[in-house]
């Protein structure tokens, strides 16, 4: 026993001794065996080297005392910067330990063989130490991207964005480019975030998510298109992937907000989608999802200024600036119950000239005044505008009487 004390103790010197020959020629061996080690900057190189020293150096420590195993190994990495982590990956760290190992083998194999069977003993704590504390790094970089990404959402609903804003998507990895519409539904009892960003991967869309309490916002944009079999890209409307969508929302409405030209923009999206989905239980039939346009009506009856500019400009004022026999038709033929007849017999035209201009006026604007829902989304408009246009009517004469009295 004495013996073999002794024995230990003159290795635990030899080591001691060739330690920075073995670090020297660990860094030649990175140098030679790894092309992506001798790339890198001089001092990331450097702080590698360090961390080549503190395993040897914790090696020859652990050797002298097995027991110290849960934190030797993990100090060995206390001596990187931080950036190293983000630097290196994991893989190359493995390589790392690997070129170690195989360097101090090699030295130390005819020594004994229970320093060499001790040399890859320790490696495997190394491997897991290195593996902890990579997935420690992870686990708080996915905490801080977490709050980022709640923070990012947060200002685009709010509509609050500043300078900064570009600069934290960047940092999320966002990738999409092009046209944004936001979604807006319940959150599920089990969440799954990764599901979402698979299966939005799948549609060629970036999703940015924010759960508020019981609502769940998803921003949506362009990412690289999914492609078909003779390799076209193939961009999905918003509605059809809110559709696909929809099975990973709880139960309730889903409101999908218009499509608008970037990220920046998102938030004229949300608006739109947070002010429908406010007022979605006032349509019975509402589809899943319905978008937040076909809630016009609703939300220009809640006080939506941004739904009563969208009704004039997108169907009142187009009408206007087209025909006046399309608008005085459509007012005839909603305040008739949509009746040709009735129509026909007011305007003193055939129900044929009635039916023409109907169709005229689903070509000016997109919608079908003959079906009942969109019927009431263009008698809104119609009521809105009338309302807009007498106003700005008074408001024009008030002001000439005023420069009159000048």
């Amino acid at each position: 026993m004495a013996a073999h004390g002794s024995e230990k103790a003159e290795t635990l010197a030899w080591l001691r001794r060739i330690s920075g020959d073995l670090a020297t020629a660990t860094t030649v061996r990175l140098e030679q065996s790894l092309p992506w080690y001798s790339e890198m900057p001089p001092a990331r190189r450097s702080a590698v080297g360090l961390v080549a020293q503190a395993g040897i150096t914790s090696f020859i420590q652990w050797y002298d005392d097995p027991e110290s195993t849960p934190w030797i190994a993990a100090d060995i990495f206390a001596t990187a910067p931080r950036e190293l982590l983000r630097s290196v990956s994991l893989q190359q760290t493995l390589q790392l330990i690997r070129v170690s190992v195989t360097v101090t083998e090699e030295r130390v194999a005819n020594r004994s063989e229970e320093l060499r069977e001790a040399i890859l003993l320790y490696s495997r704590e190394v491997a897991f130490a290195a593996a902890d504390v990579y997935a420690r790094a992870a686990e708080a970089r996915g905490l801080w991207d977490a709050r980022l990404e709640a923070l990012v959402v947060d200002s685009i609903l709010t509509g609050e964005t500043d300078e900064e804003l570009p600069s934290r998507i960047a940092a999320l990895g966002w990738h999409g480019h092009g046209e944004v519409a936001v979604l807006v539904g319940t959150t599920p009892p089990q969440l799954d975030v990764d599901q979402f960003r698979r299966t939005a991967r799948k549609l060629g869309v970036d999703v940015l998510i924010g759960v508020q309490g019981s609502r769940l916002v998803l921003v949506l944009g362009r990412a690289e298109p999914p492609t078909t079999a003779d390799d076209t890209p193939t961009d999905l409307p918003f509605p059809e992937i809110a559709r696909r969508l929809e099975p990973a929302f709880g139960t309730g409405y889903l409101v999908l907000g218009p499509a608008v030209p970037a990220l920046v923009d998102a938030s004229l999206s949300a608006r739109a989608a947070l002010a429908g989905f406010a007022v979605a239980r006032g349509w019975r039939n509402a589809p899943r999802p319905v978008e937040a346009d076909d809630l016009l009506p609703e939300r220009a009856l809640a006080g939506d200024p941004l739904a009563k500019q969208t009704l004039v400009e997108k169907i009142y004022r187009p009408l206007q600036a087209h025909s006046t026999d399309l608008t005085s038709t459509l007012w005839s033929y909603l305040d008739n119950g949509r009746s040709l007849e009735a129509t026909a017999r007011e305007l003193f035209v055939h129900p044929n000239t009635v039916r023409y201009r109907l169709k005229r006026v689903s070509e000016v604007i997109g919608w079908d005044a003959t079906g009942p829902r969109e019927a009431l989304i263009l008698q809104t408009a119609l009521i809105l505008g009338s309302m807009g246009t007498e106003a700005t009517r008074r408001r024009s004469a008030l002001q000439r009487r005023h420069s009159a009295e000048r």
